[in-house]
């Protein structure tokens, strides 16, 4: 089947650490549903495999972000626990084939969103948080098919240390600047995801609703991109400030 096809083609790049073609030759490049379907082999494989899921990312939600890779709508991903970096830690080299870094506003959820409702009363933390995004496709040529194959392009992520709840902080007033090396690479704001943080983790949790899959208390979701996403390489150190959150970093090995 395409479906299993496709799961093979993305398997093999993460094995051999080589990045494979597109497969939206496989599964093209707007079906919604068969994109999902190879994105969930690849993920139940991973946790049959003793993979333990801690959240959702949320990708695509920033216009600067769709526009960069010519895409026009938001999808998710699966984190897993082994994707996590401390906080001021290091990305062993060789992990990762083609990252690229984005700086976010993380929720962890206080209840589960298996019904319609307000986000906002699930919501018992928010935190900065550092994405790193990473294509098993060669060269970023991915359609939104591609990158929903493939996990949504998820690599791993870091979590800054200051938790706030919503009484402290307005996601949607969130202001960003993230800098790599000391020079200022990406800036943003709250308002560039999806309008606001909160409509996006909204977003999620009606669609994993609609998919059988619902936001579940404890977990961790990454709400997109407040600014542009950067491209990233060996001995890279990178730091986001995020107003009413604190900071977060990370260096490349």
């Amino acid at each position: 089947m395409t479906i299993h096809a496709a799961a093979d083609r993305l398997r093999q790049a993460t094995r051999t650490k080589t990045p494979c073609e597109p497969v939206r030759d496989l599964i093209g490049r707007d079906d919604i549903g068969t994109a999902y379907a190879v994105q969930k082999l690849i993920v139940d494989e991973r946790i049959a495999g003793g993979g333990r899921v801690v959240g959702r990312k949320i990708g695509l939600t920033s216009p600067a972000v769709q526009q960069q890779l010519g895409v026009d709508r938001p999808d998710f991903g699966v984190l897993f626990a082994d994707m996590e970096i401390a906080n001021g830690g290091v990305v062993p080299a060789g992990v990762l084939l083609q990252p690229k870094i984005e700086a976010e506003v993380a929720f962890i959820l206080g209840r589960d969103l298996d019904h319609d409702g307000d986000v906002r009363e699930a919501v018992a933390f928010v935190l900065p948080a550092l994405e790193i995004v990473d294509s098993r496709i060669a060269d970023w040529d991915i359609s939104f098919g591609d990158t929903v194959a493939d996990n949504a392009s998820s690599g791993l992520f870091v979590l800054g240390d200051a938790r706030a709840t919503l009484g402290d902080v307005e996601p949607i007033d969130v202001q960003m600047s993230m800098q790599l090396d000391g020079e200022t690479v990406s800036e943003g704001s709250g308002k560039a995801c999806l309008g606001d943080p909160l409509l996006a983790l909204a977003w999620l949790a009606r669609t994993a609703r609609e998919l059988g899959e619902p936001l579940r208390a404890g977990q961790l979701v990454l709400s997109g991109a407040l600014g542009p996403m950067v491209a990233v390489s060996s001995g890279a150190r990178v730091e986001a400030e995020l107003s009413g959150l604190g900071s977060v970093a990370v260096t490349f090995g």
